[in-house]
């Protein structure tokens, strides 16, 4: 579902960015009178003498953003249960980095604008757009690894929630009573629904319907009921008797293809899947490539001609936005993951470090969807309404900026992970010092022509990168063959010495390559009880003999220091240093240039 989701966002990105672009486009050409005339035309339902009547623009902030946060509901729903916010120790950091993510860019913005006629609109800056950070966490690429993708995630649907919370309690102008009571009652019926597990669909739509149009009649902004309703949509992992069910369904239209066949094999395969995940499915694409690229066309039009431009620069709306997002949300993220990591009270996840944990800082910057819709109900004023677009406009260009700075500064260094004192003074060797022998871990032939032998820590991300290219190698070349040393760096990856250990416990078993594979297929997941799953599932006592095996992964870094190991991964071809970048195309020249040496 995770990876899912990143793909569905980050590919979105281009649609979003086309939309803001064609917005500006529109607002500041010959015709630019017209985008805000469109955007106000009235339309409406009606029933006899009674009318329901908005305007376009608040059909696409009201109406069709509830299905966003409705979604945003259902992630938060799958995450808490089954996902990445099970683990309360994973939670933790970015819970409290969104929180300060959210605290101190509000700060940067009040001390502009606070006792001012801007001062409302301090919540502009407080949220990230996971849309625009992902696709440019995307184009990152290999800088930034899964773990940080995910870590941002989390820490993007805690900023999401905080940022729906802070609109339904700030940003409600009036309440009308007999208007919350129906909503009241409305949500009572869906809860009760849940709680009988009556799943129609029309049932659902009517009460959510009115459910949404009674909370728009209350005061109470409708999205707090679309992320409501996402959160009551039941969620469950497949159990064993349902996947029985849907296989043995498979199975006979398999083997009797017919109709009816297919129909109950569809039936049972679905309904295996909770409705969580099927609703996430299929809304996930409408939402990001239809509904947020409607809501930034219906939003980022604002004129871009020289007053306007020169009143922001001078404007506090539109600097205390710009510094809230690049300063602020830079500065709250790394404050608000420090603090917890230093008390603390949770880890990361897997094998992040602090380059990578600034750049996303960085990057968290960008905000967009939410701060526009902030915007909408922060402003009366259609002047502070467009400085706060520019803010934003600029605050996030800003921000994508000093993250791919970052990024590059910290992790465009080879590919290598590296302790800080890793660039002695001393010329390294480039010779193993140690030949491969019995006591090895190795794959592949004995007689095998090229022998590489790699160093590295299952914590570190790009040793998890070379690890395929590792295996498409050795698949591709019958005569060549990999051994694994450790080499873990205990001050940037505490999970990696453990992992370490319960390897050499499954190579006790026969079953070091198994267990190999298994941690870097779940670099995320390296805590005790993980490391405990897995050697269950390989038959293997993770703990045993572990002063031995503590000896054993001493010798091999002994090893690799003497041999000029500073870093992970550092790979050797029949015992020469491998000096090359580590992708498949360049590892393979020097095989076949290792061949015709040997």
């Amino acid at each position: 579902m995770l990876r899912a989701f990143l793909r569905t966002e980050a590919g979105s990105t281009s649609v979003l960015l086309g939309a803001t672009v064609l917005a500006l486009v529109w607002a500041n050409s010959p015709w630019g009178h017209t985008y805000e005339a469109f955007w106000h035309t009235p339309m409406g339902i009606s029933f006899g003498d009674a009318a329901f009547t908005l305007d376009l623009r608040h059909w696409v902030n009201d109406g069709l953003m509830t299905v966003f946060f409705f979604l945003i509901g259902l992630e938060v729903s799958y995450e808490v249960r089954l996902g990445q916010l099970r683990d309360r120790r994973l939670v933790a950091v970015p819970a409290v980095a969104a929180f300060g993510g959210m605290l101190v860019p509000a700060g940067v913005y009040l001390l502009f604008n606070a006792g001012g006629p801007g001062a409302g609109g301090w919540g502009v800056p407080i949220a990230t757009d996971t849309a625009f950070v992902l696709g440019l966490l995307a184009v990152v690429g290999a800088r930034c690894p899964d773990p940080l993708r995910a870590f941002l995630l989390t820490l993007a649907i805690v900023d999401d929630v905080l940022a729906i919370m802070i609109i339904a309690i700030f940003y409600t102008d009036h309440l009308s009573v007999p208007a919350l009571l129906v909503a009241a009652a409305l949500l009572a019926a869906v809860v009760t629904l849940r709680w009988l597990k009556i799943w129609r669909a029309p049932a659902y739509i009517v009460l959510g319907f009115a459910l949404w149009v009674a909370t728009l009649q209350s005061g109470i902004h409708p999205t707090l009921i679309g992320i409501a309703l996402g959160i009551l949509v039941f969620v469950y992992a497949p159990t064993d008797h349902k996947l029985l069910l849907a296989g043995e369904a498979v199975q006979e239209f398999t083997s009797t293809p017919s109709a009816r066949a297919a129909r109950e094999a569809a039936r049972r395969v679905q309904r295996a899947v909770s409705v969580n995940e099927r609703l996430q499915l299929r809304l996930h694409p409408w939402s990001s490539f239809v509904i947020v690229p409607i809501f930034a066309l219906a939003n980022a039009g604002v004129r871009l001609d020289g007053e306007t431009l020169r009143a922001a620069v001078t404007s506090p709306v539109a600097i205390g936005v710009a510094l809230g997002l690049l300063l602020g949300k830079f500065v709250g993220i790394s404050l608000g993951t420090w603090l917890p990591l230093r008390l603390k009270w949770g880890i990361l996840p897997g094998n992040l470090v602090w380059g990578q944990l600034l750049g996303g800082a960085a990057v968290s910057g960008i905000g967009f969807t939410v701060a526009l819709f902030i915007v909408d109900l922060a402003f009366e004023d259609p002047v502070l309404h467009d400085q706060a677009k520019i803010g934003i406009l600029a605050g996030s260009l800003l921000s994508a900026v000093l993250g791919w700075v970052i990024f590059k500064l910290a992790w465009d260094r080879g590919g290598v992970c590296a302790p800080p004192d890793a660039e002695p003074a001393e010329e390294l060797p480039d010779t193993l010092s140690v030949p491969v022998g019995p006591g090895d871990h190795v794959r592949g032939p004995a007689k095998a022509r090229v022998t590489i032998v790699e160093y590295g820590d299952f914590e570190c991300p790009y040793c998890g990168r070379l690890h395929p290219i590792l295996e498409e190698i050795l698949r591709k070349n019958p005569d060549v063959r990999l051994v694994f040393r450790h080499f873990p760096l205990r001050t940037l990856h505490p999970r990696a010495a453990p992992a370490a250990i319960v390897a050499e416990s499954a190579a006790d078993e026969g079953r070091f390559w198994e267990m190999h594979d298994i941690l870097y297929d779940n670099q995320r997941f390296l805590t005790d009880a993980d490391l405990e799953h897995f050697a269950a599932e390989l038959a293997v006592d993770p703990w045993a003999n572990v002063p031995r095996h503590v000896e054993r992964i001493g010798l091999d870094e002994t090893s690799g220091r003497d041999s000029g190991v500073r870093g992970t991964p550092t790979l050797f071809l029949n015992g020469r240093r491998y000096q090359g970048s580590l992708d498949l195309d360049a590892i393979t020249r020097a095989v076949e240039e290792a061949r015709r040496s040997s």
